[in-house]
């Protein structure tokens, strides 16, 4: 089994950033990516701005391995989109590795060799087989281990409040967006002028997505904005404006308060949709149990978080929060309502380990419906995982990781003001403490 590659799945982020710390310590990767090619979820939300900086958005060993192939990344001072995060960081670092990566590859099962997840016998000296589609047909991939970091991406939350479709939503589904919609593109921004827009969410994407919608009805009035929270009450989703630790993300919470005190934005809190109907003009209606109600509407921006894909997965043995659906050692230390980004833990593959041997779920997976994961945070567990798998019990324990306080760390935000220009080097990012990157010679310090 040693001589199999550990298989990645995911050629985000993580998933590339794990085949870097692999081939660092002499271990052999292959990355599988269901895209067409690397970092093919980031370019999906390419016209939104990172709340981080170029300095905390690439991993060390990707830095070093980018640098000995002459491959030179942009200022470390400025704010990348995603659609720069995947050109100039996420695809050169996968034409680095070459043939290590896969792409147009996607991965629908993972099991020991002739055991399902229900016989004890061989799993100790089976390998593990990853079950791949590809174009030309199915394949079975031998694995040593493997690390999923396939991401949430693509599974969004539902718009319904009980975390099930609302009734009706499948049927309207052409009339709601799961993601910040780029209304920078005439022919998208033609589906929003003049209507009226329910924003559903009250995390950093949907701020994003109601500032945009105020700029949009302060230009176009006829343009009518609807802000839906489950919660009770909205002034705490703003986060902590100038004393939030994450400039851009302070800023981003300042602008939104600013757009729902212009009065152009209907905010409606407490409101969890249990339905939504089509009424005899064609408009929709959103509606809760207890009897409330919005009428005339026109699209729906669901902006309502993630929930992990376990489907593939069933074949093997994960221990999983039955709250999170995050590993159990880990749960505990992210869990949103005791937690905020600044407060978690340092964690890696002790935390990450399930009791299938040498599968580990990583990245924003990791975090289960959990939803505040910097980048830096991926980074360093990955760092700790291919420690492990190299034998290197002292490095893979030894985790620090140091986050900011205020507010949630987890996604992208809307920075564009002077976002191109360097930013002053105690002024954060996301996320802006340290962390301790340990290797086997010595710990190196790097923005988290």
């Amino acid at each position: 089994m040693n001589e199999a590659p550990v298989v990645v799945v995911g050629a985000g982020p993580v998933g590339l950033a794990a085949a870097a710390e692999l081939l660092e310590r002499g271990i052999e990767p292959l990355v599988l990516e269901r895209g067409e090619h690397a970092g093919a979820a980031v370019a999906e939300w390419g016209h939104v701005r990172l709340f981080s900086r170029w300095s905390e958005l690439v991993a060390p060993p990707a830095r070093r391995l980018l640098a000995a192939h002459g491959h030179r990344l942009p200022d470390d001072r400025t704010y990348p989109t995603g659609a720069q995060w995947a050109a100039e960081y996420l695809r050169p670092l996968a034409t680095t590795l070459g043939r290590r990566v896969r792409c147009g590859t996607e991965v629908v099962g993972l099991a020991r060799r002739g055991r399902d997840r229900v016989v004890d016998a061989g799993r100790d000296t089976e390998p593990l087989t990853v079950h791949v589609r590809t174009a030309d047909g199915e394949e079975r991939i031998t694995a040593r281990a493997v690390v999923d970091a396939s991401g949430t991406w693509s599974t969004p939350n539902p718009l319904g409040g009980d975390g099930l479709p609302a009734v009706g939503e499948g049927a309207a589904a052409e009339r709601i967006a799961r993601h910040v919609p780029d209304l920078s593109d005439a022919q998208l921004r033609a589906r929003y002028v003049g209507r009226h827009v329910v924003v559903a969410g009250s995390g950093h994407s949907a701020l994003t997505a109601l500032i945009m919608f105020d700029e949009l009805a302060a230009e176009r009035p006829d343009t009518r904005v609807t802000w839906v929270l489950r919660r009770g009450r909205f002034d705490d989703a703003f986060g902590g404006g100038a004393a939030d630790q994450l400039p851009a993300r302070g800023a981003l919470g300042d602008r939104a308060r600013s757009a729902v005190a212009a009065g152009r934005i209907v905010v409606e809190a407490g409101f969890r949709t249990d339905a939504v109907e089509r009424d005899v003009h064609g408009k929709l209606r959103l509606t809760t149990v207890d009897g409330r109600g919005i009428g005339d509407v026109d699209e729906i921006v669901a902006l309502t978080g993630f929930r992990p894909d376990l489907s593939w997965l069933s074949e093997v043995r994960l221990e999983l929060d039955t709250t999170l659906q995050a590993p159990v050692r880990l749960a505990p230390l992210i869990d949103p309502n005791v937690h905020s980004c600044g407060t978690v833990y340092p964690h890696g593959a002790a935390e990450l380990a399930h009791p299938e041997p040498d599968v580990y779920l990583a990245g924003m997976k990791s975090y289960g419906r959990a939803p505040t994961f910097p980048a830096m945070t991926g980074y360093e567990q990955v760092r700790s995982i291919a420690a492990e798998l190299a034998g290197d019990t002292e490095s893979a324990r030894r985790v620090e990781l140091t986050l900011p306080e205020t507010g949630v760390c987890g996604g992208s935000g809307l920075f564009d003001e002077q976002a191109d220009e360097p930013m002053a080097e105690d002024a954060g990012g996301c996320c802006g403490g340290t962390v301790e990157i340990a290797t086997p010679a010595a710990s190196t310090s790097a923005p988290s």
